[in-house]
């Protein structure tokens, strides 16, 4: 039974996902870009990873995922699989999406914090915003904070925490009912 035909459980969900790659050095970064949300970012230092290493993407895919009670990026796109070497999180985002229809689940928000010195986040942020919300099947927000010093050095991390609704109903109409 699924969420949006009366299945167990809050007809809203929240769930939190996170995410950390360390930087690619030598023979591991070779031929990588370092892709956030989507959006390539050449000349930057790439980050390991079996897939794109997009940790903005995964955060989300995991934060959805943890709303619906789906696991997590592991149990959907395990390392262990070849056939999601080099994979693109967006395409992944979009199957996660897929899924979350499938059991009745809509995308209300979601809402990603990168934390990383380099590169500024602000300047590709409407484009992140907008590759990931098209994936996700619903508005994604991003905002980037600087580690001030505090060991961001090694890799980028991202959290993020996404509101699910049941049947697909629009957020107004879900809280006004509540409010009568």
């Amino acid at each position: 039974m699924s969420a949006a035909d009366g299945g167990a459980g809050p007809a809203m969900r929240v769930g939190h996902g996170y995410d950390a790659h360390p930087f690619a050095d030598g023979a591991e970064g070779g031929g990588r870009t370092l892709v956030l949300g989507g959006v390539r970012f050449p000349g930057e230092r790439p980050l390991a990873g079996h897939s794109d290493a997009d940790v903005v993407a995964h955060a989300v895919i995991d934060a959805m995922l943890s709303a619906a009670g789906l696991g997590d990026i592991g149990t959907h796109f395990p390392d262990s699989d070849e056939r999601w070497r080099g994979a693109d999180s967006i395409e992944m985002l979009l199957q996660v999406s897929a899924l979350l229809a499938e059991g009745g689940w809509q995308l209300a928000n979601a809402d990603c914090t990168v934390v990383c010195d380099r590169p500024m986040i602000a300047p590709h942020r409407d484009e992140m915003q907008e590759r990931l919300s098209g994936a996700a099947g619903g508005p994604v927000t991003v905002c980037g904070k600087r580690t001030e010093g505090l060991g961001g050095s090694d890799g980028i991390v991202a959290h993020a925490v996404a509101l699910l609704l049941a049947g697909g109903e629009q957020p107004s109409a879900r809280l006004a009912g509540r409010r009568q």
